[in-house]
């Protein structure tokens, strides 16, 4: 492929050279890393009980997980599922799954401060509207600004319960769904209310080095999915504000996150043109199919293959003992 300026108004014949091969193969890296920080993460949380090879067979098929339902669902029910069955201790399992949300959510608190800091406001949002469920259109901004007080909101709730009150937290969620307009969330509540009150035993007494480590991994993670749009913009193109993309990004992940579709497919390829085809020099496409190649059906493929392999591992295994 051939890089173009990026003012260029014309396309030119694309052809492979050193450049765009580069960026390319750094896309996938940027991707292996993000996979990598994960497994260092999961590796961490379960105190090291999963060796590397299982956790890159964890990370996969919840990635895989996380492809097939939707963005608004996401693919904890499955990953309590497949932690359960490495470490068999279901408490444990619960408390990772809780803090892993936990620690992404912290990466989007933290980054878009400094992202308004450094970038301005004015430049994150698009003039384009997008359908919130059954609402209706709302603009960039003001999905955006529901989207961050939501998340902020939620974490700041189960940061509280977790660390500071859990037994409390679990009474009043109880109380509050003991209303008979409420009443027939109960169960739901009550199970929402023990899974905080085992995961702050669990996560009792961790040391700040824990923290920083498990904290660290995931802004790696994080940064990296991010890098890899940036990577594969070079592949075509050159120049462009690659800070301002990198922002862009997290605006529009907010959105992906509510998006009724698995894993934002769909969305995701009709967003990224949109956020950033001023960057894309009139190769939104390529990208775009490229980005999902690489974040979306990679997954799909790799877990098909080692869901079996998973499977007939846990349960001979679950056999033998």
């Amino acid at each position: 492929m051939v890089a173009k300026d990026f003012d260029a108004d014309s396309y030119a014949n694309i052809h492979w050279t050193m450049r765009s091969g580069f960026f390319l193969l750094l896309a996938i890296i940027l991707e292996a890393i993000r996979d990598i920080a994960y497994m260092y993460r999961i590796r961490l949380l379960t105190d090291k009980k999963i060796s590397w090879r299982n956790s890159f067979q964890t990370i996969m098929l919840w990635e895989f997980a996380s492809a097939l339902t939707p963005s608004v669902v996401g693919g904890s029910a499955v990953a309590l599922y497949i932690v359960n069955k490495e470490i068999n201790n279901t408490g444990k399992a619960t408390a990772i799954v809780m803090i892993t949300a936990l620690l992404d959510e912290m990466f989007y608190i933290v980054m878009v401060p400094l992202i308004f800091l450094f970038v301005g406001y004015q430049e994150l949002f698009i003039n384009t509207e997008f359908k919130l469920f059954s609402f209706g259109n709302f603009p960039t901004e003001t999905i955006f600004v529901i989207g961050y007080a939501f998340i902020l909101l939620l974490t700041s709730i189960i940061t509280f319960a977790i660390f500071f009150k859990p037994h409390v937290f679990k009474k009043v969620l109880e109380n509050i769904f003991k209303l008979s307009i409420l009443n027939r969330w109960r169960e739901k509540a009550t199970k929402t209310g023990t899974e905080i009150v085992i995961t702050s035993e669990e996560m009792k007494g961790k040391s700040f080095i824990f923290w920083t480590k498990a904290f660290g991994s995931t802004l790696l993670s994080w940064t990296a999915r991010f890098l890899v749009i940036n990577a594969l913009i070079l592949v075509l193109v050159t120049g462009g504000d690659h800070f301002l993309i990198y922002a862009r990004q997290l605006v529009m992940w907010v959105i992906l996150l509510i998006s009724p579709t698995p894993g934002g497919s769909g969305v995701a390829e009709f967003m990224l043109p949109k956020f950033l085809g001023e960057f894309m020099n009139g190769y939104g496409n390529e990208i775009a199919l490229g980005w999902r190649l690489l974040s979306y059906y990679s997954y799909l493929i790799i877990g098909s293959i080692v869901l079996p392999i998973w499977l007939r591992r846990v349960y001979s295994r679950k056999k033998t003992s």
